[in-house]
């Protein structure tokens, strides 16, 4: 080998140790492990649907259509665009929330506005859907980071302002999301920013204060489901009747802004047996996941072999989406679902975290920081409520669960963590 090799080889091992291929490789077994069960959940009705409208064909061009081109293009771009630009993102991904609360709040006929299973979370633009609250996360993200890093963090008297706008930052998109109503995704802001701050080095004192705040605010949730059941019991009336019309919100008694619907979900994780005795009401979809994972065993049942989806017992408007997971546990058994846990926290800890570690400067290991932490709170609450461990809240499990806006999400956050790693070196 000449000189020239020697130099044409030493140019490419560099550009090579500027990439971070653990991660993307990651990403897409974990995609291609979702369209394959995804077409598993929908095997049963293959023949009865056109194939360019099956979802498991949808999700592959939401993957390799739009997912892994947005994801290079982010992972290509120095993050510190997003720094300098944080503002216009964070604006920009309010501006999309707001139309969806007006019409929900207000009945305001707003054309490109959509409303699906008692909740406006969708912008239709005809061609494509987007679910703004998925794009709020990231905006939200890089906003959050952004402050923080711009920011010398003093004592919270010398810095009471900052505090005051780092807060408004985060609690408007939780308001704009928490009134479509979307629960579940309001739930991903709080450990997000708790995580950042975690790795600010911020006095103990703080984060005392700040769970106390949490445990007021869990108390105040607790006192609303009694409420809620003590109205029921009251009233006669079952939980799925109150949720048809929203009974408990709409009595004009002191209750958190939820609805009925959302208390059905707290109730039934929370005494499944007094909310629903039967368990063919509000807990049908919690029970039949639980038997789909039981029944999975160490190897599973084997692709489209798994009953529970191809009989109806979990519902196909969830099977392919929400209760993914359940599927995968249920074809693959133990070791599918231990593959996919396995896929995740190699993308949480090789990729976001140590990600953070190597960046040289704040706004890097802040960004990765809630990434990482973005990831960690979809997949716990998502695998956690499959299994009976978290009340059933809509959050969609990363890379594997169906969703353009959400494939499309998935690919930005992990691209912009490439970005970081990718320019490490670069900053101090």
């Amino acid at each position: 080998m000449n000189i020239t090799d020697n130099t044409v080889a030493r140019i490419l091992l560099r550009r090579g140790r500027s990439f971070d291929f653990v991660m993307p490789v990651c990403m897409l077994l974990l995609f291609l492990f979702g369209v394959v069960f995804i077409y598993s959940a929908q095997s049963y009705l293959a023949d009865e649907i056109e194939l360019s409208k099956q979802f498991w064909v949808k999700q592959l061009v939401y993957i390799f259509g739009i997912g892994m081109p947005v994801y290079l293009l982010f992972a290509f771009i120095d993050y510190k665009w997003l720094f300098q630009n944080a503002h216009i993102i964070y604006w920009i991904c309010l501006l999309l929330l707001i139309p969806l609360v007006l019409k929900e709040l207000f009945s305001i006929p707003i054309p490109f506005v959509q409303s699906r299973y008692n909740a406006t979370r969708w912008i239709n633009l005809g061609f494509f859907s987007i679910q703004p609250s998925e794009v709020a996360k990231y905006g939200t993200c890089v906003m959050l980071a952004a402050m923080l890093a711009r920011n010398k963090i003093g004592s919270f008297k010398e810095t009471i302002l900052f505090w005051i706008k780092l807060a408004l930052a985060l609690i408007i998109p939780i308001l704009l999301i928490f009134l479509q109503p979307d629960l579940g995704s309001s739930l991903v802001f709080f450990p997000m920013l708790f995580s950042m701050l975690l790795i600010s080095e911020l006095p103990y004192r703080f984060f005392v204060l700040t769970l106390t705040i949490f445990a007021i605010v869990v108390g105040l949730v607790a006192a609303d489901i009694y409420g809620y059941h003590n109205f029921l019991r009251e009233n006669n009336m079952t939980a799925k009747e109150a949720a048809s019309q929203n009974a408990y919100g709409s009595s004009g008694a002191l209750t958190l802004p939820m609805k009925d619907y959302q208390r059905n979900r707290i109730l039934a994780f929370v005494l499944p047996d007094v909310v629903d005795k039967s368990g063919m009401g509000v807990t049908w979809n919690q029970r039949q996941s639980l038997i789909s994972v039981g029944s999975g065993g160490l190897l599973g049942k084997g692709i489209t072999e798994g009953t529970q989806a191809k009989l109806g017992y979990l519902p196909s408007s969830v099977a392919y989406n929400d209760f993914i997971f359940s599927v995968v546990a249920e074809e693959s058994g133990f070791l599918g679902g231990a593959f996919v846990i396995t896929l995740m926290a190699i993308i949480v800890a090789f990729g976001c975290v140590r990600t953070a570690q190597v960046s040289r400067d704040k706004f890097g290991q802040y960004l990765c920081i809630g990434i990482a932490t973005i990831f960690m709170t979809h997949s716990f609450i998502n695998v956690g409520m499959t299994i009976g461990i978290m009340p059933i809240t809509g959050l969609p499990l990363p890379m594997l669960s169906y969703g353009g806006t959400f494939v499309l999400t998935c690919c930005v956050l992990l691209g912009t963590v490439q970005s970081v790693y990718r320019h490490r070196r670069e900053y101090a």
